[in-house]
């Protein structure tokens, strides 16, 4: 793949193509699955700790199966993290991360908020990722040196929002409380310094950071596979997405993404005190 002038050269033309290709039919295949049980009288969830409401339907569990399978026969060497099933090795040095419904709490209350989550990663950092909402027929894309979303309003270029001011910036969480308390008292000293705060959306709120609608997303407590495919799409659209202490983000955790590297700073800076 060596001599490629591509943005990611280690993949020549060929190959980004190639894993374009894949990573759509594994958004469709979800597609499919997900949206035969969005919004049905029959949906039943059950929860995966005892101890809180983390819960899973047959619909995460169907749409990851799905995704597998096409994984199975498209890109058989490939390794595959996914919220629901066991890891699978890699033996090509590509693995894809899949969260099949992100936001099933959204998805069992009948919000078209949630969405699947598709990335590749090569090494221990995506290249490539999709947030998609089948509801509403949204697909957003970044990575191989492109950033695009494709709707029902017709398709374009993904472009993060540059030169806000922390004081008149948009931020979204998922969860008010955040994560642990000092995790929560570090997201209100942000909170407390920009124009508008809202909440919920769960994976959908970087969909909007990489369209340039909103400007920070903060939240705690994720794991891989909730900001793998976030990670690729924003860092596409020009944003930037970072841990709490301005390090790689991919290992999931605490996660700070911004539509520039000033607004980042600034916000970075009133989360320091944290204690972890």
């Amino acid at each position: 793949m060596a001599g490629d002038t591509s943005p990611n050269p280690e993949f020549s033309l060929a190959d980004q193509a190639d894993l374009r290709r894949v990573a759509r039919a594994l958004a469709d295949a979800a597609r499919v699955a997900t949206l035969a049980h969005f919004r049905s009288a029959g949906l039943m969830a059950e929860s995966k700790r005892p101890e809180d409401f983390d819960p899973v339907t047959a619909a995460d569990r169907e749409a990851e199966a799905a995704m597998r399978a096409v994984l199975a026969e498209m890109r058989p060497d490939d390794g595959i993290l996914g919220e629901e099933e066991a890891a699978k090795p890699s033996r090509s040095g590509l693995t894809w991360v899949l969260d099949p419904i992100d936001g099933t709490r959204g998805f069992i209350a009948g919000t078209p908020t949630w969405g699947v989550l598709i990335a590749l990663e090569a090494g221990d950092a995506p290249v490539f990722g999709i947030i998609d909402q089948p509801y509403i027929g949204e697909r957003f894309e970044g990575g191989f040196g492109q950033a695009m979303m494709v709707g029902p309003q017709g398709s374009g270029a993904l472009a993060a929002r540059g030169g806000v001011a922390l004081s008149d910036a948009v931020l979204f969480t998922t969860f008010p409380e955040i994560g642990t308390e000092a995790e929560r008292l570090a997201f209100e000293r942000v909170r407390d310094q920009v124009r508008l705060t809202r909440y919920g959306m769960d994976c959908y709120a970087y969909a909007l950071l990489a369209s340039g609608q909103i400007d920070l997303v903060i939240e705690a407590g994720l794991q891989a596979y909730d900001i793998a495919a976030p990670i690729a799409v924003i860092e596409a659209a020009g944003g930037i997405v970072t841990n709490w202490q301005g390090g790689p983000a991919y290992p999931g955790g605490q996660v700070i993404a911004a539509g520039s590297p000033a607004l980042h700073a600034a916000a970075l800076a009133l989360l320091a005190d944290q204690v972890a």
